[in-house]
């Protein structure tokens, strides 16, 4: 399913130096039937699979002037985004992978206030070594602020722990990620290797007929087994309470990491349709003349409770005829954010 409407979903990938961003970019760049663009710095080691970048990337675009918190102003990035964005590239997402040195609070404010229209954010991605993190990043009392600003913890390399010390280091990075965010999705692994859907959608299982075979034969030679999240689907058949749905997006179910569909919302002047996309506790609202494909909710997370969530989004998505003045009022206020 490509975005609508026109609207490309930007995700920051950030991490000390040498916690696996590359790593588990070319993961996801591993994955078939996505159409991914990726930004990357001219500085630094950038190691980005040159096979999976030529089949998978329409066109990787580089930043001058070093990392991308030390540019002056949001210009650089956002030619590349406009480049990338451009619908006639038909691209699922865009990923920023950010020197090892950036910082995730400034490029999380470069996105978010980009002035390329067509770009959505699609949520700050920190990968966390867990070996060398507290001797590297989390040094101080405090928990550091580049926390508060992350909406999906990927805590790697714990493979290469003693096995006795990785439950308790991760329970650690955890308890300390959660006093500066709280509601963070954290998800650990090995070789980066996460479920893509955490990340972005997947147009297909098979790759394209204009993607270059190279990708499909590097694939075959790896492993690219992960954990898979867990993903519930939940249709409408009619117009939905505002009020309802706008209390699921501000506060999904527990483990929900990402909310995305469209559906029909009763206005007091009739109903009106709407795409909506939560990342972490980022909601996006976008209004459109008609539901892209089936309309509905599909929930995604880690270890989910299915039926609790199921239940959650069916609530949210009862067919009702009664107008809801005040439920509207906040949509729109979503969607004028959402501009």
């Amino acid at each position: 399913m490509h975005n609508r409407p026109g609207q490309v979903p930007v995700v920051v990938l950030a991490g000390h130096l040498g916690s696996g961003k590359t790593t588990l970019l070319n993961h996801l760049l591993g994955r078939p039937g996505a159409r991914v663009g990726v930004v990357v710095n001219d500085f630094g080691d950038i190691a980005v699979d040159a096979g999976l970048v030529t089949g998978q990337v329409d066109e990787p675009a580089a930043i001058s002037g070093g990392c991308l918190c030390c540019l002056p102003d949001a210009g650089g990035l956002d030619d590349a985004l406009e480049t990338l964005t451009d619908p006639r590239r038909g691209l699922d997402v865009v990923i920023v992978e950010a020197s090892g040195i950036a910082d995730p609070v400034t490029l999380a404010r470069l996105v978010r206030f980009s002035g390329v229209e067509r770009v959505r954010p699609g949520g700050v991605v920190d990968v966390i070594d867990a070996v060398e993190h507290f001797d590297t990043v989390d040094t101080g009392v405090d928990p550091p602020v580049r926390y508060g600003s992350v909406s999906l913890v990927v805590v790697n390399k714990l493979d290469l722990l003693p096995a006795g010390a990785r439950e308790t280091t991760l329970e650690r990075i955890e308890a300390r990620v959660r006093q500066r965010n709280p509601r963070v999705q954290v998800v650990p692994t090995d070789h980066g290797r996460i479920d893509p859907e955490l990340v972005y959608d997947a147009a297909s299982d098979v790759d394209p007929p204009d993607q270059l075979p190279i990708a499909a034969l590097l694939r075959d030679a790896r492993t690219h087994h992960h954990v898979h999240a867990d993903a519930v689907s939940v249709p409408t058949a009619g117009p939905v309470s505002p009020t309802r749905l706008v209390d699921l997006l501000e506060d999904p179910p527990p483990g929900v990491y990402r909310v995305k569909g469209s559906l029909t919302v009763r206005t007091t002047r009739g109903a009106r349709t709407y795409l909506v996309n939560v990342v972490g506790r980022s909601v996006h609202v976008a209004s459109v003349r008609s539901p892209a494909g089936e309309p509905g909710l599909v929930a995604i997370g880690m270890h989910l409770d299915t039926d609790a969530v199921r239940e959650r989004l069916e609530r949210a998505l009862t067919v009702t005829d009664a107008p809801d003045a005040r439920g509207f009022s906040r949509l729109q206020r979503h969607r004028r954010l959402s501009r």
